[in-house]
């Protein structure tokens, strides 16, 4: 199975083999947004343990 070109971009793996992502809701309409929301959103979070093993399919983990 190849890898999804779309998982690739939107996914990285840590040392750990957790996955981790970038938040959502940060590419446009920033003005009405506070600074502290904008902040923590520019920071990496984690995938949820209910979607690893489908994000390990799409990236050919498993």
């Amino acid at each position: 199975m190849k890898t999804n070109p779309g998982a690739k971009k939107r996914f990285t793996l840590t040392g750990t083999g957790k996955i981790k992502r970038k938040h959502a809701y940060k590419s446009h309409i920033l003005t009405k947004k506070s600074k502290k929301r904008k902040r923590n959103l520019t920071y990496f979070g984690e995938v949820h343990k209910a979607d690893e093993e489908n994000i390990k399919r799409l990236l050919t983990m498993k």
